[in-house]
Formats: C-alpha cells, sequence, structure tokens
C-alpha cells in the first residue's frame, strides 16, 4: 500500500487522492514527494559520515545538489528550524556528533527529523519500532504522539505494545492480511473482532 501511495508500485485501476483533489496515481515519485508526502522505511537511512545536524540541513535543502546544501548559509529561521527540530527528535545533545556513531533508536528518530524538514502533509513509516529496544520504542510512540495534528501519519507494525501506545483509547486502528481489510476502529474494537482472532490471534 505504501509502494502505490509513493508511487514505486503503479496500481492496474483505481485513483489515490491526497487531499480531495491530487491523484497521486498520475505523477512520479519526485512529485509526490514534492506534494508532501515523506517516507520512512524499516531500515533508517542517514548520512552516516555527516554530523546530526547537517543530517536535517541536507534534509531541509533536498532541492539542492549535497554539496550546494552544505556550502549554503543558513539564515536564522533555518537555523531555528532545525534547533526546534533536534530538542523535538530528542538529539540537542547529539547536534555535532556523527550520525553513524549514534545507536539503532536514535538513528530512526534522526531520519523521522529529516523528513519533518520537509514539512510532510502525509508521514508513512514503515515498522519505525523494528529492531529497538523497549525503552527506545515507548521514546519513539511519545515522539509520534507529539505530532498529532502537524500532519498525516500512517504507520504499519507489528508490535502491539507500541501500537498501544501510538493508538491510545481512540486512534483508528486497521488490520489487513494478504492486502485485504479485516476490520478498523480503534485498538480495542478490532482486537475483538472475530476475524482479527481469527487470522492473528488464533481460537
Amino acid at each position: 500500500m505504501m509502494d502505490v501511495i509513493t508511487g514505486k508500485t503503479r496500481p492496474d485501476t483505481g485513483k489515490v487522492f491526497l487531499g480531495q483533489t491530487l491523484d497521486l496515481a498520475r505523477m512520479n515519485e519526485p512529485e509526490i514527494a514534492r506534494a508532501g508526502v515523506g517516507r520512512k522505511f524499516q531500515k533508517p537511512t542517514v548520512f552516516e559520515q555527516h554530523p546530526v545536524w547537517e543530517n536535517l540541513e541536507l534534509a531541509m535543502q533536498a532541492d539542492k545538489g549535497w554539496l550546494a546544501s552544505l556550502r549554503a548559509r543558513l539564515d536564522r529561521t533555518a537555523q531555528a528550524k532545525i534547533e526546534e527540530t533536534l530538542a523535538l527528535i530528542g538529539l540537542e545533545a547529539h547536534a555535532f556528533r556523527l550520525a553513524g556513531e549514534l545507536s539503532h533508536g536514535q538513528k530512526q528518530r534522526l531520519e523521522i527529523g529529516m523528513l519533518l524538514m520537509q514539512r510532510p502533509a502525509l508521514l508513512l513509516l514503515d515498522e519505525p519500532a523494528a529492531g529497538m529496544t523497549d525503552h527506545e520504542t515507548m521514546e519513539l510512540a511519545e515522539l509520534l504522539n507529539t505530532l498529532r495534528g502537524t500532519c498525516s501519519m500512517m504507520v504499519v507494525e507489528h508490535d502491539m505494545e507500541f501500537v498501544a501506545a501510538l493508538a491510545g483509547d481512540t486512534g483508528r486502528v486497521t488490520v489487513m492480511a494478504e492486502g485485504a481489510v479485516l476490520a478498523q476502529g480503534t485498538l480495542e474494537q478490532v482486537k475483538r473482532d472475530d476475524a482479527v482472532i481469527e487470522s492473528y490471534l488464533g481460537r
């Protein structure tokens, strides 16, 4: 599904709307990204030989070449945006540390920060808690919860504790199997759904 939304896979039929009028199925991947769709894959992708600060700077100026981005002087507004994002993702103390030296969980948060620098309308997160410790998982859930209201988010995840921390009592959960929707609703509602129980939980 995320491949279809981002243009990586073309649907045979149908439309994919972002908002009410923008049909993503008619756009290529760069156009979709520029339209405000940001995607994070399971494995973090950061510039490991560059400091955390420069990773955010490069993400903010993604429309330029990477070398031109590093040579460009940041104005105060851009610097403030980076500082704000560092605080949001909890990496202020690591701003000038090489990204390759970060823990797995920190790299995940950095990549989310890089996506946020591009001000996405829709943020797609593919199993973001994979490989994290329990503490890192809850930190990530807290971060994503702080983003509520700033952009739409779609999270694909199998870690039920993470889903519970993210969805809370009112968040919308969709359970899928083999490409088909089994159930939608709150977490408690889908956990009681017969099709979900049979497919995932067993009887």
